[in-house]
């Protein structure tokens, strides 16, 4: 899943903007952003244009945590 934000500015006032992609549609977002820039080069008040994506089925948490008191991990070395 992706989802492409950008501002655009009405009279100096910032107002945030969000579209969502599916999994399978990452072209799709990726032009849509292009657009996006076109109109920013084009002199439109359109800034802070990103992308980020989150995978639907992740199976650990998101974030850093400490590992379960169970976890016990060891390099081996020869």
């Amino acid at each position: 899943m992706y989802m492409v934000y950008w501002t655009e500015y009405k009279n100096d006032t910032p107002l945030p903007q969000a579209q969502s992609f599916v999994s399978d549609e990452m072209g799709a977002a990726l032009h849509f952003m292009e657009q996006l820039r076109k109109r920013q080069r084009a002199g439109e008040a359109i800034r802070f244009v990103t992308m980020c994506s989150e995978h639907p089925h992740v199976v650990g948490h998101a974030g850093v945590s400490e590992p379960a008191a169970d976890y016990n991990w060891k390099k081996r070395r020869k």
